[in-house]
């Protein structure tokens, strides 16, 4: 007789405690279903420019077909893709997955040396590259063994006029776009203008064939590639789904898109969840223009948004923001990093919508853990997905006691099949019986209630006690000077290690000591900063989580 997870009973009214994968047969046939039944509905829209779900349907096919008709791109080959958010990124995405090629997300940031490494890694046979990162790609080339190149520029799906006008700019005006020259390099609107001219063949998937290759973010040293199949997708696609269910309409909803698709979190949670749905797309090219992310608030009467806290924190304080900018807002949700109270407390305030956190990793494909829309918990990241698995281990491997810190460990179906050609490091992260050992920190309490305390690589060891740099940012957060911070370890020579504080402020008088009173409030002596240094910013990754480890190797 199966045991119902003790967890369930907080579960959103309608929500099924497992969820079955083989509704689908692959994200393929996920993707037709949406196409067929919401073909007129809008699916993505930026710059002014709208692709319903029916064009997309149209210009993934034709790309599907043009890449079957490249050399050596047979089912299972591999393919970058490295872009901002653009409507080239969609029709790219299912493109590639219809050819039944394996995606290979990439960072556009990436230095030479990160992108290198990434081909070589994955093995990819072709690339489409947005025009601005093609000398990149270039330099690397020879030593990458990529066999095709497709270049896009910024406004290929823009009509005529608008299209011109946007490329001209971004190259001429702007200089945007570094010198590059790779002859045989193919144009992407050509390559759609090709496709629509070839037949497209019917690809064999099925839930075990790999759909991407979902690099980690190489904080931890040598980017590895996760491998996500279609099963890991669907299943993903079907825990959130079923999660906000109650809370969304079919073909109503608008949900705004700031995070790269590249970024796991919002390829599971934006592109596909609400593909699903049929809701529509808003896809942010650059989501630091806060100005011009408002003025987008305002033109579209957004229903759900995610983020991450740095970016809720910045919108909340950009001048114009307001709740003019959230009208039509049922939900917003957080994920990434660690949401911090104050941060959620005005965006609710703000928006007059719930802001709820969630948890996962790019070895769980995106969710792991999430708190229901209607009930949220502040500082809590919430409860375990339908058939979702979460324990909490000990040092020595028995599990923890409810409230007591220990790794978190997670199984089920969204958990990846392993790391690309790295058996050791699957080994390493992968139980016998499918546990992932995540390498986060947390407790779970007697509810099944689960709350991250910490990275173990993140751990501050202050004579001998263990100090969590996320509880030292969440308390500083708490005073009203602070814009941001990040807290690391150095080295001490009377406590091996202290704790080292990186701010933002918000107001230009806040001074040091003003912080080391509020923290001598709010914190233990030994958790409480030795040194204290303001910056005017905190290096961040491209969704917006803070860097501890740049701020590390700054400090060494």
């Amino acid at each position: 007789m199966e045991t119902i997870p003790h967890w369930v009973k907080d579960y959103p009214n309608g929500t099924p405690v497992h969820v079955d994968p083989t509704r689908y047969q692959s994200i393929n046939q996920m993707f037709d279903n949406a196409c067929q039944k919401f073909a007129i509905l809008p699916a993505f829209t930026n710059m002014g420019q709208t692709l319903s779900y029916g064009e997309l349907d149209r210009l993934s096919g034709a790309f599907a077909a043009f890449l079957q008709s490249l050399p050596g791109m047979a089912p299972g080959e591999r393919i970058a893709l490295m872009m901002p958010n653009l409507l080239q990124y969609p029709v790219a995405i299912f493109g590639a997955l219809r050819a039944g090629l394996v995606v290979v997300n990439v960072n556009p940031l990436y230095t030479e040396r990160e992108l290198e490494h990434q081909l070589k890694d994955s093995g990819a046979r072709a690339i489409l590259v947005l025009e601005n990162f093609a000398s990149k790609v270039q330099n690397v080339r020879a030593a990458s063994g990529l066999q095709h190149v497709m270049v896009t520029q910024v406004g290929d799906m823009l009509s005529p006029p608008k299209r011109l006008l946007t490329n001209l700019a971004v190259k001429h005006v702007k200089k945007m776009v570094p010198p590059w020259k790779m002859d045989d390099a193919l144009q992407f609107r050509d390559a759609l203008a090709a496709g629509k001219k070839i037949p497209r063949t019917a690809v064999k998937l099925n839930l075990d064939s790999i759909a991407f290759l979902q690099y980690t973010g190489g904080t931890t040293g040598v980017s590895k590639g996760v491998i996500l199949t279609h099963s890991n997708i669907v299943s993903n696609v079907l825990q959130c789904g079923s999660w906000i269910g109650e809370t969304l309409r079919e073909g109503e909803e608008i949900v705004l898109t700031p995070l790269p698709l590249y970024h796991v979190f919002s390829l599971v949670a934006n592109c596909l969840t609400f593909m699903t749905l049929g809701g529509l797309n808003v896809l942010i090219t650059n989501p630091k223009d806060l100005p011009a992310f408002v003025q987008t608030m305002k033109t579209y009467p957004w229903t759900v948004m995610t983020g991450v806290n740095t970016l809720y924190n910045a919108l909340a304080n950009t001048p114009g923001f307001g709740p003019d900018c959230a009208r039509a807002a049922k939900l917003s949700i957080g994920a990434g990093a660690a949401m911090l109270r104050p941060v959620m407390e005005r965006w609710t305030q703000l928006t007059k919508a719930p802001l709820i956190e969630g948890y996962g990793l790019s070895e769980s494909t995106a969710g792991v853990c999430i708190n229901p829309p209607g009930r949220p918990r502040l500082g809590l990241v919430g409860i375990p997905l339908p058939s979702t698995e979460v324990r909490i281990q000990a040092e020595d491997g028995s599990t923890c006691p409810a409230g007591e810190a220990g790794e978190i460990e997670v199984r089920g179906p969204q958990v990846m099949r392993g790391y690309w050609g790295r058996p050791a490091e699957t080994a390493e992260a992968l139980s016998r019986e499918g546990w992932l050992k995540t390498g986060d920190i947390g407790t779970m309490d007697a509810d099944g209630w689960v709350a991250i305390t910490d990275r173990k690589k993140d751990m501050i060891i202050v004579s001998g006690f263990n100090v969590y740099p996320a509880e030292i940012e969440a308390v500083v957060s708490t005073h009203p000077g602070v814009l941001e911070a990040a807290a690391i370890g150095m080295g001490d020579t009377r406590s091996g290690e202290a704790v080292k504080l990186f701010v933002v402020r918000k107001d230009p008088n806040l001074t040091t000591q003003d912080l080391l009173a509020h923290c001598e409030s709010n914190l233990t002596r030994y958790k409480i900063p030795k040194l204290i240094e303001f910056r005017d910013e905190l290096p961040k990754t491209p969704v917006g989580k803070i860097l501890r480890r740049a701020l590390r190797e700054e400090t060494v």
